[in-house]
């Protein structure tokens, strides 16, 4: 038997549903035989993909053993998160760092 699966993770929750694959699937079948926009509110314009390659057409044809992803947009950049962490943990141009620290006062 061949399988696909759903993958989704939203704020709070992951999902992972396992579906029975049929040939001539698509990536707009296997949504909506997995039933997560009944579990989920899923976002008016999401993008999606296949094991982590992006697909611009729900039409695509899918192959047994596919996992299709679903993307949600971020929460936060990426940039603006090493920028509070780098706040949080300054290290001066000409002191030694963190790591220096750890390693003197063990």
């Amino acid at each position: 038997m061949s399988k696909v699966w759903v993958a989704y993770a939203a704020e709070t929750q992951q999902f992972h549903i396992e579906l029975q694959f049929c040939d001539g699937m698509t990536i707009a079948d296997a949504i909506a035989q997995s039933g997560l926009a009944a579990q989920v509110e899923l976002p008016e314009n999401f993008s999606f993909g296949i094991f982590g390659v992006k697909c611009k057409d729900q039409q695509q044809l899918l192959a047994a053993g596919d996992r299709v992803e679903i993307y949600r947009a971020l929460t936060i950049n990426p940039k603006d998160i090493r920028r509070n962490r780098a706040k949080a943990n300054p290290v001066g141009r000409y002191c030694r760092g963190n790591r220096y620290q750890q390693l003197l006062f063990k």
